[in-house]
């Protein structure tokens, strides 16, 4: 007899549901959702009475980079981590000097363990920066499009070719930003502050698009990440993406300066992100300063939580836990009443998908089966621990935990 399902969960709690549901899993989708579900399955996970919903999303995440901080001295993180955040720059030119060591074959074994460590905490989708510059050439792209195509099964990998040097101050980024394209990475990266002239900056932006326009891919740039009030990068950004007709498709990262801003212009930001349909990733663990998350979704703003690194120049934690990072922002962002709290449930989940165009990401009937069966029967005991999931689903099938560790410890 030919099993009815691949998967079925039993006594699964649904986020604003009274009541417990089971889910039929075939063919890597969601088929069934109901009360009480008889037919038979190949597997069968008993929830009992604990959260299921969609897996994770971590929109932002300098992969190539991951486990580099032992390469480094605390003077990096002492500039980033300043409160004033006044030595971001002179940060990124010392995190710098770790690519003059890049390799495709000690960076693809980081990926891997950082990849192993997303499948376990149920972190399937990631948008994964590669430094595209003089220093680290094409290495980091060649080990991430590498480690998408082994984990495409798994966690699903967004490339970002990032000019992390800039574009105009950074001989030779054009050309290998060109060429990161023409490999196949998913999305165009750019950092638009650190150019020294307005000028520049603008020029960086029109660079960074006229490549999205040409290979037809979605836009992600780190703006104004210091203590500058006057940084106006996200402006320019959301503006271009306006002429653009790319709508939806551009996501901005930090706007750790907006915190700064005068409120009049924080409103001006605001509308037009608004009309560029333009997401914000914040990573308030990473930096003294953040974006302004609350008064952002007050405006109807797309706003989503992102990991930004792990154990590098910029972050000495991490571990691709999303959970871990929504409870560490319910803090830094004083988000603690219920319903903050579910919202930020939302921003390592639907609202990132979202921001990086995942369809259908959601507990619903054709839906992928990308879920997690977590062992806490609420989001905020869900934070409150930020455990692993007890079970993760990916293109409807189990994650082999014990594979994903092998792959960790080695």
């Amino acid at each position: 007899m030919t099993n009815h399902f691949d998967i079925l969960i039993k006594q699964a709690k649904l986020r604003g549901q009274t009541k417990l549901f089971d889910i039929g899993i075939k063919g890597g989708k969601i088929t069934k959702i109901e009360e009480n579900i008889k037919e038979d399955s190949e597997i069968t996970i008993d929830a009992k009475a604990n959260l299921v919903t969609e897996s994770f999303v971590n929109p932002h995440l300098h992969l190539c980079k991951v486990y580099t901080r032992e390469m480094m001295d605390d003077e990096t993180l002492t500039g980033y981590h300043a409160a004033d955040m006044g030595k971001s720059m002179t940060t990124i030119e010392l995190a710098a000097l770790v690519k003059e060591k890049y390799d495709e074959a000690w960076i693809i074994k980081n990926v891997r363990k950082a990849l192993a460590q997303a499948a376990i905490y149920g972190n399937l989708h990631i948008r994964a920066f590669a430094d595209v510059d003089s220093k680290a050439k094409l290495e980091g792209m060649k080990a991430l499009i590498k480690a998408r195509e082994e984990f495409k099964d798994i966690v699903n990998v967004q490339v970002c070719a990032f000019a992390q040097d800039g574009l105009a101050r950074e001989a030779g980024a054009s050309e290998l930003m060109r060429q990161s394209m023409q490999m196949g990475a998913d999305v165009v990266g750019g950092i638009p502050w650190i150019e020294f002239t307005d000028a520049d900056i603008q020029s960086h932006i029109t660079e960074i698009f006229d490549l999205a326009v040409e290979f037809k891919k979605d836009v992600s740039m780190l703006v104004d990440d210091a203590g500058d009030a006057g940084l106006r990068s996200l402006e320019a950004m959301a503006i271009e993406t306006i002429k653009r007709n790319w709508h939806g498709r551009a996501l901005a990262h930090h706007a750790r300066a907006m915190e700064l801003y005068p409120q009049p212009y924080f409103q001006k930001v605001a509308a037009l992100l608004k009309k560029a349909d333009m997401a914000v990733v914040t990573d308030p663990h990473t930096g003294p300063l953040h974006a302004r998350v609350k008064e952002l979704l007050a405006e109807g703003v797309n706003v989503t939580l992102g990991q930004d690194d792990i154990s590098d120049a910029y972050y000495p934690f991490g571990r691709n836990n999303m959970l871990e990072v929504a409870f560490l922002a319910s803090h830094m962002l004083w988000m603690t009443t219920a319903r903050e709290i579910e919202t930020l449930y939302d921003m390592i989940t639907k609202k990132p998908a979202r921001a990086m165009n995942i369809k259908n990401h959601a507990v619903k009937i054709d839906a992928p089966a990308n879920l997690v069966v977590l062992n806490a029967p609420n989001v905020i005991e869900a934070l409150r621990e930020h455990a692993a999931p007890e079970y993760v689903i990916s293109h409807g099938k189990l994650i082999d935990k014990t594979k994903m560790e092998k792959i960790i410890s080695t």
